[in-house]
């Protein structure tokens, strides 16, 4: 299906969506983040669940971060009707579950205010890993996007303080503000994945946060999809298929240098995810 096609799709699904409004569901839990952490690769393995239904039109909504302006009505458009998950009910007898996973939302200082005004109840799942092969994955991937004109890496994270400088506070001063600087330059400050936590914590509560090590998810993605459902209180009904998503290939090896700075910067971020994950993050010995 080509773009155009596809968007008109898109426009006809969402128009009908706004006219059914009042029968649609919210979602139940969000994946919301980090970017380039496996966020596609648990959402297309939760989405095999037979009671956890996924977004009508698209993985990620980006409803709290990019469009919070257009309103709940247009959020609620995007999601399954309520007799999809009453004939579910009636089915397996268990309440299914809506969601969806936009990377952006652990990043966006204004997310966690919003989700907890308009979302009470809800769960969220973070996945994190190693902060420094996010930041190299993340800057790939924005060349590759074209939202990163600096092809080299090092260079990018020199320019990353001056093209960050004031982007939050515009963030929160403006509420129909968007940067793309914030957005597609953050590679260092996207990893400083417990400062993020910590500012969702207290909006949110941490017992409807699970933080997931996506080193488990590529390793035992068994035992860490188990873990996803004991969170969310579903029970295990069929096996999924787990596969990894929207790996980009690297023009080169990081410098060990670059390497080893990064590493020392982020260690005492990482250690500060500890508690949150129970154990040592899998990347750091």
């Amino acid at each position: 299906m080509n773009r155009t096609v596809k968007r008109s799709a898109h426009a006809l699904s969402h128009t009908a969506g706004r006219l059914t409004v009042s029968g649609r569901l919210l979602p139940s839990f969000l994946i919301a983040g980090a970017q380039r952490c496996g966020t596609t690769s648990l959402y297309r393995a939760l989405a095999q669940h037979p009671l956890i239904l996924k977004p009508v039109l698209r993985k990620g909504v980006h409803y709290f971060d990019m469009a919070y302006g257009k309103g709940s009505s247009w959020y609620r458009a995007h999601f399954p009707l309520k007799v999809t998950a009453h004939r579910l009910e009636r089915r397996f007898g268990i309440r299914p579950l809506s969601f969806e996973s936009s990377p952006y939302y652990l990043f966006h200082p204004m997310v966690p205010s919003r989700i907890a005004t308009d979302l009470p109840g809800v769960k969220l799942i973070a996945l994190v890993r190693d902060p420094v092969e996010r930041a190299y994955s993340a800057h790939a991937h924005e060349v590759a996007r074209g939202f990163e004109t600096e092809a080299s890496f090092e260079r990018a994270l020199a320019l990353e303080p001056y093209r960050l400088d004031g982007e939050e506070e515009r963030l929160r001063a403006d509420p129909a503000a968007r940067s793309r600087a914030h957005r597609h330059h953050a590679y260092v400050a996207r990893g400083q994945y417990a400062e993020q936590l910590a500012r969702l914590e207290p909006l949110v509560g941490r017992d409807r946060i699970l933080v997931l090590d996506s080193g488990s998810l590529f390793t035992a993605p068994e035992r860490a999809y188990d873990r996803v459902l004991e969170f969310l209180g579903l029970p295990r009904l069929g096996d999924p298929v787990f596969e990894r998503h929207n790996a980009r290939p690297r023009p080169c090896d990081m410098p060990a240098g670059l390497r080893r700075r990064l590493s020392e910067h982020f260690a005492p971020w990482d250690a500060r995810l500890e508690p949150w994950l129970d154990e040592r993050p899998s990347w750091r010995p």
